[in-house]
């Protein structure tokens, strides 16, 4: 069988898509890049235009049309001119790709030095009928580092006909020595509303009815880029429908309406995990992606924080003007403490769907998570409360909830609140062995046995941390021990002063003194002591002075801000002092 070819076939257009059919071809029809393109067509009326420039910026915001608006202004038959005519040869040839004097490279797969002197010995070449040849080199950050360095003495003096248009998405792996020989500009993220604008004029330019809900969902879902909203909008169009509704949107993206979403958040808020499950599966059963649903709550979570800090709905990326006041709501059910614990643990819900097939499984469990946690505000009032010393009442106010929320309290019999208990043994740690006061011997209360062994009590602490090693080690060189009202004092040595300050440090000292109240009562105090050195006598000592000396020596070692420097970034302890040489 042969196919025959008509006419008709051979001559009839291939098709374009409508982010090639709309791009710009003027400064003035650059979205969202005001700001570049004044700078650009300023300088071309003055004739201040440089010989390399670097465009930066996301995916889809102007950056290679920008280049190519700016290789037209430059080799318009009218220019160089800040309006080029569009309709001469190097204009048209320009904005298909095609011209020979303005070269698009590919820094993905032009990446090495080769290429990189083959352009090099192209430059000196004059261009064939333009006024300048341009290089324009997409994603140069790609480029290797040989292939900078080759190019770094042309592009710092290029013949006079000669530009280069930079364009890349990470500028900082770009070297600095070819940062600096650029003009840069920043293409900044473009607004929903300059995208669902640009939009309409397209829809209205294709013949076809869009509805602003679904134009403005087609924008927020671009995420700041022009090209990947025209692309939703094309796949759009190709249903064939001549009007487009938000319904219709949603159902070709696999989201949810924005109201289905919030009644889930609303949900999940009330702490209704079966409610929130049965509406997730709704979702899904009507076309939804899980992902997209866990993307869209995250966005509207985003929203209602922005709410719980004092914001307004100017600051929305997600929800609708109309649908204000139902974020408002959802703000006064929780606080922005609660709001962030469920940001994250829906954002590690997303990176954990990413690599898994089970994806449904892993958005109920965020979701039911999410339901059951506590209100954290209430929790850090609470904390702030006991800090400043006010009255702590728990949770319904009875007298049994007060008794199961307290701990008993030796001084007073009366329950207190665990967080208070934290704060006054925080307020122990924190207070240095001199300054602290003793207690007063009236209001002593006898530890759980009257015939306690303090000897025995530090042999079982020593014997708790024999994991810490070091730490049972210094532990165990105490002199004596002994038990002074709810104090522990722990003596040792003046030789053995280095390990009471290896036991001093905060983390060994929270252990120990933790352990101490293990097995004496929550009101007891460690109190590590280091005795004062008996100096010898010369007729019951032989070189009594040289001894006494080489203990001096030692404790100014010790002393010595450096080593405890030391001491404290190795978590050791010094084990001799060597003299100098001569002593």
């Amino acid at each position: 069988m042969f196919l025959a070819w008509g006419p008709e076939c051979v001559n009839q257009p291939a098709y374009q898509v409508v982010a090639r059919r709309y791009r710009p071809q003027q400064f003035q029809e650059l979205v969202g890049q005001e700001h570049v393109a004044q700078a650009l067509a300023g300088a071309i009326a003055q004739g201040r235009v440089g010989h390399a420039y670097l465009f930066t910026g996301a995916r889809g915001v102007g950056k290679t049309s920008t280049a190519r608006i700016l290789a037209k202004a430059l080799n318009c038959v009218r220019g160089p001119t800040d309006k080029p005519c569009g309709q001469c040869d190097i204009c048209q040839a320009v904005a298909r790709g095609e011209d020979v004097d303005v070269l698009e490279i590919d820094g993905a797969s032009n990446r090495g030095i080769d290429e990189i002197r083959q352009l090099r010995q192209n430059v000196s070449v004059r261009p064939s009928r333009a006024r300048f040849k341009i290089y324009i080199i997409d994603e140069v950050h790609m480029l290797t580092r040989e292939a900078f360095n080759a190019l770094l003495k042309t592009l710092e003096e290029p013949p006079e006909h000669v530009k280069f248009i930079f364009c890349t998405t990470e500028p900082e792996k770009l070297p600095a020595t070819v940062l600096s020989r650029c003009q840069r500009f920043d293409f900044a993220g473009i607004r929903p509303t300059q995208i669902a604008q640009r939009l309409r004029q397209i829809a209205q330019s294709e013949q076809v009815e869009v509805e602003q809900a679904a134009l403005e969902l087609l924008a927020r879902r671009a995420a700041g880029s022009m090209r990947d909203a025209q692309s939703l909008l094309e796949q759009v169009l190709s249903t064939g429908e001549k009007r487009i509704t938000a319904q219709l949107v949603h159902r070709l993206l696999g989201t949810a309406a924005g109201g289905e979403v919030l009644e889930l958040l609303h949900e999940v808020l009330a702490g209704r995990a079966k409610e929130a499950l049965q509406r997730l599966q709704h979702l899904l059963g009507q076309g939804a992606d899980t992902a997209q649903v866990m993307q869209q709550l995250v966005a509207y979570l985003r929203d209602v924080l922005v709410v719980c800090v004092g914001a307004g709905p100017e600051l929305f990326q997600q929800a609708l003007p109309e649908e204000a006041p139902q974020v408002e709501q959802l703000a006064s059910q929780c606080g922005p403490e609660r709001t962030l614990a469920m940001l994250q643990i829906a954002d590690q819900a997303l990176a954990r769907m990413r690599q898994v097939t089970y994806r449904q499984v892993v958005a109920e469990a965020a979701l039911v998570r999410m339901a059951l946690l506590p209100d954290l505000d209430q929790l850090a009032q609470a904390i702030s409360r006991v800090q400043s010393g006010q009255a702590v009442t728990p949770a319904g106010g009875t007298a049994a909830a007060a008794q199961a929320a307290g701990a008993s309290s030796p001084t007073t019999g009366k329950k207190k609140p665990p967080v208070a208990l934290a704060v006054d043994r925080a307020e122990e740690k924190t207070s240095p062995p001199a300054v602290r006061s003793a207690p007063q011997e009236s209001a002593t209360v006898p530890m759980a046995s009257a015939a306690v062994d303090a000897q025995t009590v530090w042999q079982r602490v020593v014997q708790a941390v024999q994991d810490a090693g070091l730490l049972a080690q210094m532990a165990r060189s105490a002199r004596t021990v002994e038990l002074q009202g709810n104090r522990l004092v722990v003596r040792f040595a003046s030789g053995h002063r280095a390990s009471c300050q290896f036991c001093e440090q905060p983390a060994h000292r929270a252990r120990l003194e933790s352990l101490v109240r293990k097995h004496l009562g929550p009101q007891a105090v460690l109190e590590l002591v280091v005795d004062q050195e008996e100096q010898p006598s010369g007729s019951t000592a032989r070189g009594g002075q040289g001894v006494a000396a080489l203990h001096q020596l030692r404790r100014e070692a010790f002393a010595h801000p450096w080593v405890q420097k030391a001491a404290e970034l190795f978590d050791a302890v010094p084990s001799r002092v060597d003299p100098p040489p001569g002593q």
